[in-house]
């Protein structure tokens, strides 16, 4: 397991470019944090992420985006869960999770939770697993590009969605 620690009006970003298990721990007033992660299983690889956002005091904030792809037999799990702590009050926390699956046997499964404990938060998720676009394919070919070029256009432009937010 990977731990992070976000102290004080620490305000930090974390990129998962890896399977694993995460968890992050909002312990100062002030702490902000934004997980990112843009992944892709391919072949038969089995890729599991599972995060955990615990925040313990008030005033944090943290926004967790992540995006996979499976492709060929792959497998995808995506499991996020935000705690927030009885004294964590004005606390701000969101999580997305989306699959897309490029292959008819490539399998996902996207399960975000929120623990709450107190009652001044605003904290939502959110999940999505799907497929490519059969009108975006139509379109991208309507353009005279291949199946296969379309696809990978959409794939990129599906993980560039988080990727563009990674600061360098």
């Amino acid at each position: 397991m990977t731990k992070y620690t976000i102290r004080k009006d620490e305000e930090r970003q974390i990129v998962i470019n890896r399977p694993g298990e995460y968890a992050i721990e909002l312990v100062g007033e002030g702490a902000r944090v934004e997980i990112l992660g843009a992944l892709v299983a391919t072949g038969s690889e089995r890729l599991v992420v599972d995060i955990t956002s615990l925040h313990r005091v008030p005033h944090t904030s943290c926004d967790i985006f992540i995006r996979a792809v499976a492709t060929d037999r792959s497998q995808v799990f995506l499991s996020g869960m935000i705690k927030i702590g009885r004294g964590a009050q004005q606390t701000n926390a969101f999580l997305r999770e989306n699959v897309l699956l490029v292959s008819p046997w490539a399998r996902a499964e996207a399960l975000p939770r929120l623990e709450i404990e107190a009652d001044d938060v605003h904290a939502s998720h959110a999940a999505t697993v799907g497929k490519i676009d059969e009108e975006q394919i139509f379109y991208l070919r309507s353009r005279g590009f291949s199946r296969t070029v379309a696809s990978k256009m959409i794939v990129d432009g599906f993980l560039n969605a988080v990727r563009e937010r990674i600061k360098h």
